[in-house]
């Protein structure tokens, strides 16, 4: 395919982005400027790959040449040599081809992360708790921010449920794959038989929805405030700072606690609320992808079994891709980007497929 055109107008979008970038008053708006900003960048890697794609299209071609040349000595040199730069063409136009592809407007937002104990009563919650960690973990290794919207601690020290938002560079990008039940197969540490007990967690990740998202009509959401329930303490049951939103034409509801601040607390819920909305309407978009799409890479719903982790074996399993890896005890420690990476190829693979790029 012949990208020309189509990287002429990228050149031409990527030097009017460094004349806006060197005028003044480019950062006082600071979110226009980071979403210009991160534009650029991408620009600038495509630009530099389509270069080195360039300049290896010469190179193949040059050593093709070269291997009909009648010197024996340098004919050698081409054909060892050719190898070479064919995997270096393959690999450079599928990242041209990657780049061109139309944009996902959610994939560089921030992303909320929801983590439900499922089936199995105390275990569910403590596993729940263990992904918790693991997500907390991977997203520090990345340096990514995690902030606790709100949680509903168990009583063994899992969660029976906890909202976090994970801020950073292309976070739901990254993360957007996990959303639906996960699975745990281990002997709890209550099991005194020694049997291995199963239960299971649900995670959805939703992209963090903006204001221009939703508008939330004043007379479309109720908003109540009420006292923190809790084991009590000082500070807890003692103001009324918890927040309860609700969506009236969807039923949808938030509540808020974690924080003293009934006015935090507040912020909190229509952030989750708006998340929750933004989600409902990605679902129904979902139903527009192509059948072979959604067997490839799941639905994205809460409900759709994804992966076991077995821990008497030390495998996870991804039931979508049908990937097992053997490395469980790192996995658990935050060490999933090959999961992830993966699941991020297969997804992109059928996008340029669709495009008519593959």
């Amino acid at each position: 395919m012949d990208y020309s055109a189509i990287i002429s107008t990228k050149r031409s979008r990527f030097q009017l982005l460094e004349e806006l970038m060197g005028q003044p008053g480019f950062f006082d708006d600071p979110k226009k400027a980071g979403d210009l900003t991160r534009e650029h960048r991408q620009l600038d890697n495509l630009l530099k790959n389509w270069d080195l794609y360039q300049k290896q299209v010469t190179e193949l071609a040059d050593s093709r040449e070269m291997s009909t040349c009648g010197d024996p000595e340098l004919e050698a040199m081409a054909v060892a040599e050719i190898p070479i730069v064919e995997r270096r063409v393959t690999e450079l136009e599928k990242l041209v081809q990657l780049a061109v592809l139309p944009p996902d407007p959610l994939e560089g937002r921030d992303a909320l992360l929801e983590v439900r104990a499922g089936t199995g009563g105390d275990e569910a919650s403590l596993f729940a708790a263990d992904l918790v960690r693991m997500y907390s973990r991977f997203a520090e290794n990345r340096g990514w921010k995690v902030e606790t919207l709100e949680s509903s601690p168990s009583d063994v020290g899992g969660f029976k449920e906890i909202v976090m938002k994970v801020s950073g560079e292309e976070v739901f990008r990254r993360l957007r794959y996990e959303s639906g039940v996960h699975r745990v197969q281990r002997v709890p540490s209550t099991e005194a038989q020694g049997r291995i007990h199963t239960s299971a967690a649900t995670v959805a990740v939703l992209p963090e929805a903006e204001e221009v998202d939703f508008e939330l009509k004043p007379d479309e959401v109720r908003i109540e405030v009420c006292r923190s329930s809790g084991a009590g303490g000082q500070g807890v049951n003692t103001t009324d700072s918890a927040v309860q939103v609700m969506h009236i034409p969807t039923g949808t509801i938030v509540r808020c606690q974690d924080g003293r601040s009934q006015i935090k607390n507040k912020e909190k819920a229509l952030t989750i609320l708006r998340s929750r909305l933004l989600e409902r309407k990605q679902q129904e978009e979902a139903a527009k992808y192509s059948a072979h799409r959604r067997d490839l890479i799941g639905s994205g719903g809460r409900e759709e079994k994804i992966r076991t982790y077995n821990f008497p074996q030390n495998r996870v399993t991804d039931h979508r891709i049908d990937l097992t890896l053997y490395s469980l005890e790192s996995f658990i420690e935050g060490k999933i980007d090959d999961m992830l990476d993966k699941l991020l190829a297969t997804d992109l693979e059928e996008r340029l497929a669709e495009a008519g790029l593959r």
